[in-house]
């Protein structure tokens, strides 16, 4: 199985390669099966959300808006409900259900604005990047709160466009191979440009970019933007 290095800092509680193991009383190692699900909130009037995986939180305390889990997080194999909730009330806000398989790893995004949201969940396909000298990964996740609005979104290294295309609200592009070191990405609707940001991309790393926010937001933390992280590193 192909290693992926996960910089999840204090929240994980199983690293990424799925190493941890619990000992018997005979000092034989048994693995507990497990995937590795990263979790996003990116609903711009979701302050906190709070995540909840077959009636279990995914962390301790909620994500605030923009935040993430930090990595992947150990859940159960099988199928799991997903859901997002208020963390005030525990009321829903979203919900869905995934098939997680053994050393695989997903991302749930929660997504929208003014009560009407979703949980979008994938298959990262880490497992499946293979590493090329002077090669990063890429993709991005178009969470602007709009579905009126389809931007064209461009990430380009140097004078080449390796994603250049209109999304609607909700698209998630593929990983793609990117040359490594300063990648430019902008969000434009015709003439005019909404965000644009350079974003320095390390090689055998492998990034989401988060296209979030609301168009004539006043709020400055609301507004659109462009965020990235580090899903890890190819092994």
């Amino acid at each position: 199985m192909k290693k992926i290095t996960s910089y999840a800092a204090a929240l994980l509680l199983m690293v990424v390669a799925f190493s941890a193991c619990k000992k018997s009383d005979n000092n034989n190692n048994i693995r507990t099966p497990s995937a590795g699900l990263m979790a996003f909130n990116l609903a711009p009037d979701r302050d906190a959300v709070s995540f909840v995986v077959s009636g279990k939180r995914l962390t301790n305390a909620p994500l605030n808006y923009n935040g993430f889990t930090g990595g992947y997080l150990a859940v159960g194999v099988g199928s799991q409900e997903v859901k997002s909730v208020n963390p005030g009330n525990d009321s829903t806000l979203a919900t869905g259900t995934g098939n997680f398989v053994d050393s695989m790893y997903y991302s749930v995004f929660t997504v929208g604005k003014g009560g009407n949201y979703r949980n979008i969940l994938v298959n990262d396909s880490l497992n499946s990047l293979t590493v090329s000298p002077g090669q990063a990964y890429v993709r991005f996740i178009n969470a602007i709160a709009d579905s009126a609005y389809m931007p064209m979104v461009t990430i380009s290294s140097g004078d080449s466009n390796i994603v250049n295309a209109n999304a609607s609200f909700g698209t998630i592009s593929p990983f793609t191979k990117i040359r490594a070191g300063n990648i430019d990405v902008k969000i434009s609707n015709g003439d005019s440009v909404a965000a644009t940001r350079t974003i320095a991309v390390d090689e055998s790393k492998v990034y989401t970019v988060l296209l979030t926010g609301l168009r004539g937001a006043t709020d400055t933390t609301k507004s659109i933007q462009v965020k990235y992280i580090n899903n890890g590193t190819v092994k």
